[in-house]
């Protein structure tokens, strides 16, 4: 009988153990980072001295789970009124995925950290250790505030007070107790597991099955965290919130009445540009280097994308496009053809495919891979030729959508409305155009939409509640 074959794993994590003072040396030196990623520094004084309290008395305080890679990532730059030196030119990083609160709670005890919360200071210089108690008793030793009358130490004078100092301040006595408190912090195992050269991907579904409050990591949060470069001082974070809103400092998405646009939306924009398939796996395999270079093009490319939308198919705002991806495939025939005005064939072939794709509910599910085959036509209609649309035909008859229930969510409702807005409405009271606007159009009772026939008219020709929903007895109008 044959023996099973034991298959190695591609990746092992690695268990040491770290001293005190060997751990928080990789934070002086730039090698230990906190990604930006986590979560703020919350810990408070009582937090950081019962931690303290633990490590004095040998009680295991958890695991350090770190991260060793030479990719560079968007990481925290100080911890209070303490500047984080950057990584050494060609070195490691370590970040931290779990254990944040204690390790950065132990580093600001170690530093003396100052930290500004709802405008008050709080100084972890003032964390001490009343050395009249037993270190080995049950109660605890460690106070946020020196206790008055009684004989204390601070934990960062005990880390950091150089032996001659210490000897001038305490009694030889109290000397020997503070030897024994210096020798547990300094003398303390710390237990860590690092995952070395881990990719990103892999690491960031490591931070999100070890994180407490189980909250995946987005795709854009992995991205912003990849992409950031400190040489260029690319951050998508910034960036992208520099195309939404720049607050008057040039032209954005909200001048546009674009503002709705999803981040992960603009990340298919530049995965389409530098590459055919825009899943998450290959979101993720991006070459850094590109996307950083490639940002403005695509920017440019989804302003052209806007634009056409807005004059072409008269559609104000993003709240009625009936698929946020269908910017998409337009962004990526604009950056082909090189931001210049579609020809009247290709016009006309961008029609055809945007209501195809919006009335036939085109990507209400497996939009990933079908962006892709979208990306082909595309290019098909830049060669002006007819896409390929054999096997995805459909049918839209009145039937099909006069007892449909609106939706906000339903593409084909939406892409109704899209034909309402085409025909530039006019407000029932003044004659006036109607001001679209995207806060009106969150939902199906938000202020641009109204019914047509009241339901209390619809209720007195004998008609069901649920008629007055539907669709065709929908209407635009002012607030």
């Amino acid at each position: 009988m044959s023996q099973p074959t034991i298959v190695q794993a591609e990746f092992q994590p690695k268990n040491r153990t770290e001293k005190y003072n060997d751990l928080f040396s990789l934070i002086d030196t730039g090698q230990m980072k906190i990604p930006q990623f986590q979560r703020e520094f919350v810990w408070g004084k009582e937090q950081t001295a019962k931690l303290i309290d633990s490590l004095i008395k040998g009680f295991p305080i958890g695991t350090f789970i770190l991260w060793r890679t030479k990719d560079e990532l968007r990481y925290v730059r100080n911890i209070g009124n303490v500047l984080l030196p950057d990584t050494p030119v060609g070195e490691s990083t370590y970040y931290v995925l779990d254990g944040q609160q204690r390790i950065t709670s132990l580093y600001a005890v170690r530093k003396g950290v100052r930290i500004t919360r709802d405008g008050k200071e709080v100084d972890y210089r003032d964390i001490s250790i009343d050395l009249s108690l037993d270190p080995n008793s049950d109660e605890s030793v460690v106070f946020t505030e020196p206790p008055e009358d009684e004989l204390t130490i601070s934990v960062y004078k005990l880390l950091n007070g150089k032996l001659t100092e210490l000897m001038r301040e305490y009694s030889f006595e109290e000397a020997e107790i503070i030897e024994v408190y210096q020798d547990r912090l300094k003398g303390y195992d710390f237990s860590t597991i690092v995952i070395d050269q881990y990719p990103i991907d892999i690491a960031c579904e490591v931070f999100t099955r070890i994180n407490t409050g189980g909250t995946e990591l987005t795709l854009f949060e992995i991205m912003v965290a990849k992409t950031f470069d400190q040489p260029t001082g690319f951050d998508l974070a910034r960036n992208y919130d520099y195309l939404i809103d720049n607050n008057g400092d040039g032209k954005d998405l909200e001048d546009a009445g674009y503002d709705t646009i999803p981040a992960s939306t603009v990340l298919q924009c530049v995965a389409i540009h530098l590459g055919k398939m825009v899943r998450r796996k290959d979101i993720l395999r991006l070459d850094k280097q590109k996307f950083i270079a490639s940002w403005p093009t695509v920017v440019d490319g989804i302003f052209h994308a806007v634009d056409f939308f807005r004059s072409h198919f008269r559609i104000p705002v993003s709240s009625m496009l009936p698929y946020n991806a269908l910017l998409v495939p337009f962004t990526y025939f604009f950056l082909r053809n090189e931001g210049k005005p579609p020809t009247a064939i290709q016009q006309k072939m961008l029609t055809q495919y945007f209501w195809w794709a919006s009335l036939s509910n085109r990507y209400s599910s497996g939009a990933e891979n079908k962006l892709s085959q979208d990306r082909d036509r595309m290019d098909s209609i830049l060669a002006e030729k007819q896409p390929n649309y054999r096997g995805e035909e459909f049918k839209l008859s009145i039937e099909d959508i006069k007892w449909r229930w609106f939706s906000t969510s339903d593409a084909v409702c939406k892409a109704i409305i899209c034909l309402y807005a085409y025909h530039m409405p006019l407000s029932f009271a003044t004659g006036s155009l109607v001001r679209l606007d995207n806060s009106w159009l969150k939902q199906a009772n938000s202020k641009n939409y109204h019914h047509f026939f009241p339901k209390a008219y619809l209720r007195n020709q004998g008609r069901e509640n649920w008629e007055a929903n539907c669709i065709l007895n929908i209407t635009l109008v002012d607030d």
